[in-house]
C-alpha cells in the first residue's frame, strides 16, 4: 500500500523512545511527516534521524510534526536516540 502526500490515513498509536504513546489523531490539523527507516544503529538511518532532529523547529514553523518509525524495540530506540543526541524528535517503535 502506498500513502500519498496529503492522504488521510487510519488512526494508529505506537510507543516512542520514551515509552510515551504517540496517537496520530492527536495531531489532527497538523501535517505529520512519517519517516520510515529500516533499522537503528545504521549510518544512513542515523543521518536521517539527525536531520529530522536538526530541522525540528523548521518543521514546526510549517505546522509539521516529524516522526521516525522502525521495527526496533522501545529500549533500542531510547539507547539509539540518546547516542544520536535526539531530544525533540519522536522515534516510534513498530515492534
Amino acid at each position: 500500500m502506498t500513502i500519498k502526500v496529503g492522504e488521510i490515513v487510519q488512526d494508529f498509536s505506537l510507543k516512542d523512545q520514551h515509552e510515551e504513546e504517540f496517537i496520530l489523531s492527536k495531531f489532527r490539523g497538523k501535517k505529520v511527516l512519517l519517516s520510515f527507516h529500516p533499522l537503528a544503529w545504521t549510518d544512513v538511518c542515523a543521518k536521517q534521524m539527525q536531520s529530522l532532529e536538526e530541522n525540528f523547529d523548521t518543521f514546526a514553523k510549517l505546522n509539521t510534526v516529524p516522526v521516525g518509525i522502525s521495527v526496533d524495540s522501545v529500549p533500542t530506540k531510547k539507547a539509539w536516540g540518546d547516542s544520536l543526541g535526539v531530544k525533540k524528535l519522536k522515534m516510534l517503535s513498530d515492534f
